[in-house]
């Protein structure tokens, strides 16, 4: 699928429509990105999650989609898709409304990153760094003031991919995220603050 692994200085970045489902189901193949996940996790009760893992979970995404509403973007190098990140509101996400490590921390409104998935070639160059940069810009134009995250801070050097698909701290940090709350050793919540301009 791609001709070289080295990353280009440019990224484009697109928001999923209808018009490119199609390039998410390249991106996340035939497994639905992890294990049949295809970007629910986050949105099901995890007894529902497990009974429809799969083409359920992919048939219900893509209605999402369909119904105009923007689950996150998608990353390109030469016109293929590299990379997801799935960004919307928090209130979006019921498992973290559930979450007793990641409950709110107050009231503020605000858009939460979930997941990243980013296509083998393209893991460890820097595509997240790119991906919260876009991400907080998209925000930004849809009036957000906040946008929080909730990476993980392995205690080793090192993970496997399939546990770091909520971001990796020191990623977060390095787009301009700050440690706000920590409620477990190895899940801090993470905030960028958008300036008023």
């Amino acid at each position: 699928m791609f001709s070289q692994t080295a990353l280009p200085p440019v990224l484009e970045f697109h928001l999923l429509t209808p018009e490119r489902w199609k390039d998410l189901e390249a991106l996340f193949g035939e497994r639905g990105a992890c294990g049949g996940c295809w970007c629910m996790w986050w949105r099901l009760k995890r007894s529902q999650f497990e009974k429809q893992k799969g083409q359920e979970n992919k048939k219900n995404f893509r209605k999402i989609v369909d119904s105009g509403e923007i689950p996150g973007l998608l990353a390109y190098v030469n016109n293929q898709p590299i990379a997801w990140c799935s960004v919307a509101p928090r209130e979006t996400y019921s498992v973290l409304e559930r979450s007793r490590i990641l409950q709110r921390i107050d009231d503020e409104p605000v858009w939460s990153v979930v997941c990243f998935f980013v296509a083998k070639p393209f893991r460890r160059k820097g595509v997240t760094v790119k991906l919260l940069k876009a991400v907080v810009k998209y925000a930004k134009e849809c009036k957000a003031r906040i946008v929080e995250g909730y990476p993980v801070e392995p205690k080793k050097t090192s993970m496997p991919d399939a546990f770091a698909f909520t971001g990796l701290a020191a990623t977060f940090r390095k787009a301009g995220f700050v440690e706000v709350l920590r409620r477990s050793e190895t899940r801090p919540i993470m905030r960028y603050f958008i300036k008023e301009r």
